[in-house]
């Protein structure tokens, strides 16, 4: 598995996509614009999935499945929704193939099997959903209904990049219901800071929460809460969204109950969702021009074991050292790897697992066996040291430990390096070009204003911060007065 990768310095977006690839995260497919995830990136998706959904069941969510094709007429329901996603829907128009008369070997579309209706293949699934929902509920004593789907959805993008941008994406989609507009809003706050919580524990990345302004809501939302993070190119990135939908949904599909007092009302509604856009995230903000770094809590193995020996003799001796080591790990919860194969050298070995960010790679060979000792070489700082035996497995849990933090750490420090307050806006076109990063600035509140700024210099407004303290000030594009700063960003 040859390194030889772009560095960062010189070119951002190729050492991305040279890094995708090159780890076994993931490559293109015979589709255009969608992915393979390889068995390595899955496994890294797979612990996400496991976190997240731990995470939603203890706050009393339950998974359900809702079908992949939405009816357009269902589609079409909520205007805002329907109107906002139709220029990335993929149709259905037809259920059936037949031979070619005209081209024999080759199959067509069969004229006489058109649809009485087409099929979304869905973008989002509210549509689906709230239709489904309608049958459910009757009653306040029917709600809240909170329910979670791991689904795959379709977008038809024209650019897309791997993991960041696909045609299709895997991801998880929350769709709950409330008998009060109080308790919506409790609901899709609570799930925010549940992404929150889950990008800085586990993917060591420091999140800003906040809210969307009206023109970056998601379509058929009455706000919309976020968490924004930033990646070492200086760009922003989205990590996770979170609706509040008001009663537009419960209105279109005419979704209404019998409230404590006896009077039918519409149900109060969220959607919250996070995808594997994720995995992009995780290795622009870590990775380094050796290839990936991996935070320890979602590697797929945090530790590695590679023997080095002469003959057979040698590597049944070390052996049976790893397998002793392995098991006291995995006592400790932590995932180990010996990687015992004879079709590459040590070094090769050791290349490829930092290229693939394994937290922790111990080398044992003869001199080792002897003198009861271990090499341990630690990913993130490429540092390597001699550890005691009888050592290991504690100095293991604290080396992973420390790990996770300092990657935390040094993303942070870089976000508040890259976090610029302007007052101009010649100085925020500077700061835009020349450091990147999170530009805070008074804003007058228009979308005029943001769409102008946004056509000028491509950065948007990525969110409103949660708990914005108010300061009077004047607008860095129009100079009308403004309460408030807000973080711009150039995004992904």
């Amino acid at each position: 598995m040859s390194k030889n990768l772009t560095s960062r310095a010189q070119d951002y977006s190729k050492w991305y996509n040279e890094l995708v690839v090159k780890a076994d995260l993931a490559e293109n497919s015979a589709v255009r614009g969608c992915m393979v995830i390889k068995p390595y990136g899955y496994a890294i998706w797979e612990k996400m999935q496991a976190e997240l959904d731990r995470m939603f069941k203890e706050t009393g969510h339950q998974n359900a499945y809702f079908p992949l094709f939405v009816p357009k007429s269902l589609f079409e329901a909520e205007e805002k929704n329907a109107e906002g996603f139709a220029k990335e829907c993929a149709v259905v128009t037809h259920y059936r193939l037949q031979n070619d008369p005209d081209n024999e070997g080759k199959l067509r579309v069969d004229p006489e099997a058109r649809l009485e209706e087409e099929l979304v293949v869905r973008p989002t699934s509210e549509a689906i959903i709230w239709n489904t929902y309608k049958n459910w509920i009757q009653s306040y004593r029917d709600l809240p209904i909170l329910v979670n789907q791991w689904a795959n959805v379709v977008r038809w993008e024209m650019r897309t990049r791997l993991f960041l941008r696909t045609a299709e994406f895997l991801w998880q989609e929350g769709h709950t219901a409330h008998a009060t507009k109080e308790e919506a809003i409790q609901e899709a706050e609570l799930m925010n800071t549940i992404y929150a919580k889950f990008a800085e524990e586990f993917m060591a990345i420091p999140v800003i929460k906040g809210v969307k302004t009206e023109s970056e809501r998601f379509a058929g939302a009455v706000e919309t809460y976020c968490i924004e993070a930033l990646m070492q190119d200086g760009k922003a990135l989205q990590a996770g969204t979170s609706h509040f939908l008001g009663q537009n949904f419960a209105k279109a599909f005419d979704v209404r109950f019998a409230n404590k007092e006896g009077q039918l009302d519409y149900v109060w509604a969220t959607s919250w969702g996070v995808s594997t856009r994720l995995m992009g995230a995780l290795i622009m903000t870590h990775s380094d021009d050796q290839g990936l770094v991996l935070p320890p809590n979602l590697a797929p193995y945090q530790v590695v074991i590679v023997p080095i020996y002469k003959g057979q003799e040698q590597l049944e001796e070390i052996s049976k050292l790893a397998h002793t080591i392995m098991e006291d790990l995995r006592e400790m919860n932590i995932s180990v790897k010996f990687d015992d194969r004879d079709t590459l050298r040590p070094g090769a070995k050791f290349a490829q697992h930092e290229l693939q960010g394994v937290p922790i790679r111990l080398a044992i060979g003869p001199k080792d066996l002897k003198d009861e000792t271990i090499e341990l070489a630690r990913r993130d700082t490429l540092s390597k040291r001699t550890v005691l035996l009888d050592r290991l497995i504690i100095e293991v849990r604290d080396t992973l430990k420390d790990m996770q933090t300092a990657l935390f750490s040094k993303a942070l420090t870089f976000r508040e390096e890259h976090t610029t307050e302007v007052d101009t806006f010649e100085d925020f076109k500077s700061v835009l070009e020349s450091k990147g990063g999170f530009i805070s600035a008074h804003w007058d509140g228009s979308a005029e204003t943001e769409q102008k700024i946004k056509e000028e210099t491509k950065a948007t407004i990525r969110c409103i911060p949660e708990n914005n303290s108010s300061e009077k000030g004047k607008c860095v594009y129009s100079g009308k007065p403004s309460n408030q700063r807000v973080l711009f960003a150039k995004a992904y």
